[in-house]
């Protein structure tokens, strides 16, 4: 993965976060778990691209 993306899956991921909370603030009394999950699944994807970015190597600390 490139890791000069991760801001934007970041960027991406808190974006849908929003979404999803603007959705279930205005449809309060009849949130709907399905359209919960489906405006969460692609925010959580986001988010996990923006973590498999971010690679740490650890290899010069064994020595």
């Amino acid at each position: 993965m490139n890791p000069k993306f991760r801001s934007l899956y970041i960027v991406i991921g808190i974006l849908l976060l929003v979404s999803l909370i603007v959705q279930v603030f205005l449809t309060y009394p009849d949130v709907s778990p399905k359209g919960v999950l489906l405006n969460a699944v692609p925010a959580l994807l986001f988010f996990y691209l923006a973590y498999k970015t971010y690679h740490e190597k650890k290899d010069s600390e064994l020595m």
